[in-house]
């Protein structure tokens, strides 16, 4: 079993003790592509349609995003990093989740990406301006990949706590006192989408975008079928980036699962969980610590049901760190907390789900009644 190590740090006997209890075994999914069209820097925001923007500012601003541009027809939500936007809302006639746009390294990475895909390089319409070519990945989403022209300038930060461990007292002689506030959104993280098409899908991402796996999850007793969701990184070879910034799943539909977006510390998240809460919004699952990434999280619903994760303390991994291998379930979710709700996992039948997943037996993909049950039993382990 092969070993790098980075600053004296074995990275990877470090990862799997933490994330699995081993690596790939022979003939399984390498987890990168040999030779990538291009090699994306990071999500730069997410796509969302919603009939009233004005609901949708409200929850906004509670949640923590600041407003980067407003019109009639469009909401811009940022952090407060200096970077791009990490989320537009378009006026639509219902609420949906439309899709990801990740950031190019390079402006000549999207002419490369227009000529493999017989694709056009457009101006982008978004604060900064700039370069943006359209993709279709192979679960219909809509994928668009941007050079950002102009970067939305920093704003003032939360700051983190001083804190006192044992006997190594930071603060003395001054009270901590958290004010209840919304917290205040750094960045954008993460996206996690369910797909029926899980294989072809992952694949798209890793020769076409050149992103990364961090961990791969297999169904009990089925592992010799392949993996059924994998964490996925951006690839900045040394440079050490987020365990994951895409997440995907098989399973019965294909959509929108949840976004994160990081914040300060566990404070940050705690306060403003509780502020949330006490504007009547609906926490779906939290606080913890997750185990694939690390990260304390806590999710919330908005009013049109989309689901928002608060996180911080996440893990970041160079591209020296291998995949690791886990059986999917329930329980291997969080290292603490609560258990996670039927909500967060999806649990809750109704006909509509029922429908799903009668369309996606009879289906061209990847599912199959051996997999449905596999996932079944995951859920509820």
């Amino acid at each position: 079993m092969s070993r790098t190590r980075v600053g004296g740090t074995d990275v990877r006997t470090a990862h799997q003790d933490l994330h699995s209890d081993q690596g790939a075994l022979r003939g399984e999914h390498p987890g990168r592509s040999r030779n990538p069209l291009i090699k994306v820097a990071d999500l730069a925001w997410l796509e969302f349609e919603k009939p009233d923007l004005d609901r949708a500012e409200v929850f906004a601003r509670d949640f923590g995003f600041g407003i980067a541009a407003r019109s009639e027809s469009a909401l811009w939500l940022r952090g407060t990093f200096a970077g791009s936007p990490c989320t537009v809302i378009r006026r639509g006639p219902a609420s949906r989740f439309i899709g990801p746009v990740f950031r190019a390294a390079e402006r000549a990475d999207l002419d490369r990406l227009a000529r493999a895909t017989g694709s056009d390089v457009r101006d982008v319409d978004a604060p900064g301006g700039g370069k943006v070519v359209d993709l279709l990945d192979p679960s219909g989403f809509p994928v668009r990949v941007v050079h950002h022209a102009e970067e939305l300038r920093a704003l003032p930060e939360q700051r983190p706590l001083l804190l006192n461990f044992g006997t190594d007292h930071r603060r003395t002689n001054v009270t901590q006192r958290p004010p209840r506030e919304p917290s205040r959104i750094q960045r954008l993280g993460h996206v996690v989408l369910q797909t029926r098409v899980f294989a072809r899908a992952l694949d798209w991402y890793l020769d076409t975008l050149g992103m990364i796996v961090s961990d791969f999850h297999f169904l009990d007793g089925q592992r010799e079928r392949g993996p059924v969701m994998a964490f996925i990184r951006c690839d900045q070879g040394g440079v050490a980036v987020d365990h994951h910034t895409l997440a995907m799943h098989l399973g019965p539909g294909t959509g929108y699962v949840h976004s994160a977006y990081q914040v300060t510390d566990l404070d940050a998240i705690a306060a403003g969980g509780e502020y949330l809460a006490e504007r009547g919004y609906q926490r779906s699952w939290g606080i913890g610590r997750h185990i694939q990434g690390s990260q304390l999280f806590d999710y919330w619903r908005d009013p049109d049901r989309f689901m928002l994760e608060h996180f911080a303390d996440g893990d970041l991994f160079s591209r020296d760190v291998e995949p690791g291998w886990s059986p999917m379930s329930a329980s291997g979710l969080a290292q603490w907390g609560p258990p996670a709700t039927r909500d967060f996992l999806g649990a809750h039948p109704s006909p509509a789900k029922v429908r799903e997943v009668l369309h996606a037996l009879r289906g061209d993909n990847e599912l199959d009644p051996a997999r449905l049950l596999g996932l079944l039993k995951a859920m509820n382990s």
